[in-house]
C-alpha cells in the first residue's frame, strides 16, 4: 500500500490529505505536526486571546473525523528528511517511511538580528505556541511595542488593545503598510489606529531591545536614539518560509522550498505547497503566496497530481481581505502602492474617513485591473468576473449594484462614487441597480 506523508497540518497539509482521501480510499495517509495534533483555523487565534472563542471552537473538524477518514495524525517535529531512503526522523525517535512526501511546513516570524531580540517578553505571532507564549508574556503589563505594520501587526494591536494594554507601533515606512497600500488608504488606516488610542511612530526603526538584569524586556531603542519603555515587544515585520529541516536535505531550497507550477520539487515524489513553497517563474521573480486561500488552492491542485492526474496550479485573480480594528478591507486584482505605467485610478473616500473605494484601470481601454475597498463589502465572485472579463471602469460603476454583498444592512455608497466619477470625468453614468446578495436570494 502506498504511503503519503504530509509534514504540516495547516490548511494546506490538511486539504491535501482530505482531497487525496476523497479520490483514493486505499492509500495510507499520515499527517505530522509539532504545533498541534489537530488542524485549527490559524486566522482565529486572535479571537481566543480576546476571549471571543476557545481553542476547540477553532477546529473545523471533530477529533473523531481523522480516524473515521483513516488519516493518521502524528504529533511530533520532523528533524531530518532522507530522500535517498524516503525516511523521516522525528524528535521522539520515530522513523517514518514514505512513498510520496508533501512539505507544508508554513511560515515563521521574521527576525533581523536585532540586539536583544531573544529577551524574555519578545516574540512573533504566528503559531499556537506563540498564542500561549503571548498569554504568559502579557500578564500584568501596561505597555507594548509592535515592530512592523501590516496585517499581523494590526491583529496583535487589536489583541493587546482588548486587554487595555497601551500599544506603540514602530513602522519604518512613511505611512502604515505603505509598501503595500496606496498613500490614501495607508493614511486612512493610520488615522484609524490613532483613533483607537494607539501610538503610531512612522518612519521609525528599531535599533535595539533593552532588557533588565533578569533578561526581561524593559524598553526599546530606536535608530534616532529614542528610548520607549515597555514590557512586551511583538515582532511582526513579516514572515518567512519555515524550511530549516528541508535545508538539511537534498530538496532544493532558496528562501523557500523551490517548486515548479505543479508544486513538484527537484526530488521525485516530493512536493511542497503553502507558505513554505517558492514557485519558480521563468524569466521573472519567484513567487510566494502566503495566504489561507492560496494554500488551499495549491493543495487541491497537488492532490490531483498525487492521485495520478498531474495538475498545474493556477491561482487565478488575486484577492485578500482583512480587518483594521472595525474597518473591513478587501482587495481584488492588483493594486500597487504606486500607479504603474499605463494605469489610471479612481479613488473616492467618504467624509467620515472610514469608507473608501479605489478602482484601478488601463489608461487606454479603461479595463479594470484591480480594486480596494475599506468599510464597504463587495462580492468576491463579481469583481473576479469583471476583472477576468476585462470590463471597463464605466461598466463596473454602472453595474456596481451587482457586487453589493449585504446592502439591506449597510450603506453602499455606489451613488456617491458614480457622481464623483461623473464630476471628475464629465460623464453621465447612471447606477443601474442596488440588488445585492440577500435581495438575490429572494428573486
Amino acid at each position: 500500500m502506498a504511503h503519503l506523508v504530509i509534514i504540516g497540518n495547516g490548511v494546506t497539509g490538511t486539504t491535501v490529505a482530505r482531497e487525496v482521501r476523497k479520490t483514493d480510499s486505499k492509500i495510507k495517509i499520515t499527517v505530522i505536526s509539532g504545533e498541534t495534533k489537530y488542524f485549527f483555523s490559524r486566522t482565529a487565534l486572535m479571537y481566543i486571546f480576546m476571549g471571543q472563542m476557545r481553542y476547540e471552537h477553532t477546529k473545523p473538524y471533530e477529533d473523531w473525523f481523522w480516524e473515521k477518514n483513516r488519516i493518521e495524525l502524528v504529533f511530533s517535529h520532523v528533524t531530518e528528511i532522507d530522500t535517498d531512503t524516503k525516511t523521516l526522523f522525528t524528535d521522539n525517535n520515530q522513523k517514518i517511511y514514505y512513498d510520496k512526501l508533501v512539505v507544508a511546513t508554513g511560515s515563521k516570524s521574521n527576525k533581523f538580528g536585532w540586539k536583544g531580540e531573544n529577551s524574555d517578553g519578545v516574540q512573533g505571532f504566528y503559531s499556537k505556541q506563540d498564542l500561549d507564549l503571548m498569554e504568559k508574556n502579557t500578564k500584568g503589563i501596561s505597555h507594548a511595542v509592535i515592530i512592523g505594520g501590516g496585517l499581523i501587526g494590526i491583529e496583535v494591536a487589536e489583541m493587546l488593545h482588548s486587554r487595555k494594554i497601551h500599544v506603540t507601533f514602530l513602522v519604518r515606512e512613511k505611512f502604515y503598510w505603505g509598501n503595500i497600500l496606496p498613500k490614501e488608504e495607508a493614511i486612512l488606516v493610520g488615522k484609524h489606529i490613532l483613533e483607537n488610542k494607539l501610538s503610531l511612530r512612522l518612519q521609525t526603526e528599531l535599533k535595539e531591545i533593552l532588557a533588565n538584569e533578569n533578561g526581561k524586556v524593559r524598553a526599546i531603542l530606536t535608530t534616532s536614539g529614542e528610548e520607549i519603555p515597555c514590557q512586551f515587544v511583538a515582532l511582526t515585520a513579516g514572515v518567512s518560509p519555515n524550511i530549516d529541516v528541508v535545508k538539511k536535505s537534498k530538496i532544493e531550497t532558496n528562501r523557500g522550498v523551490l517548486v515548479n507550477d505543479f508544486l513538484e520539487t527537484n526530488i521525485p515524489d516530493v512536493y511542497s505547497a503553502g507558505d513554505c513553497a517558492e514557485i519558480k517563474v521563468e524569466g521573472e521573480k519567484n513567487r510566494f503566496e502566503q495566504l489561507w486561500y492560496t494554500g488551499k488552492m495549491q493543495a487541491q491542485a497537488l492532490a490531483k497530481t498525487i492521485c495520478g492526474e498531474r495538475t498545474k496550479y493556477e491561482r487565478g485573480i488575486w484577492f485578500n481581505s482583512a480587518k483594521f480594528f472595525d474597518i473591513e478591507y478587501q482587495t481584488y486584482g492588483f493594486v500597487a502602492n504606486v500607479l504603474r505605467e499605463g494605469e489610471k485610478t479612481l479613488y473616492w473616500e467618504h467624509k467620515d474617513g472610514k469608507h473608501c473605494i479605489r478602482l484601478v484601470y488601463g489608461e487606454n481601454k479603461h479595463e479594470i485591473t484591480g480594486m480596494n475597498s475599506f468599510g464597504i463589502r463587495f462580492r468576491h465572485k463579481t469583481f473576479e468576473k469583471w476583472i477576468a472579463e476585462k470590463r471597463t471602469v464605466e461598466y463596473v460603476l454602472e453595474n456596481l449594484g451587482e457586487a453589493y454583498f449585504d446592502p439591506e444592512f449597510f450603506e453602499t455608497y455606489g451613488q456617491e462614487l458614480i457622481e464623483f466619477y461623473n464630476q471628475e470625468n464629465e460623464k453621465k453614468l447612471i447606477l443601474k441597480g442596488k440588488k445585492g446578495f440577500f435581495a438575490q436570494l429572494f428573486d
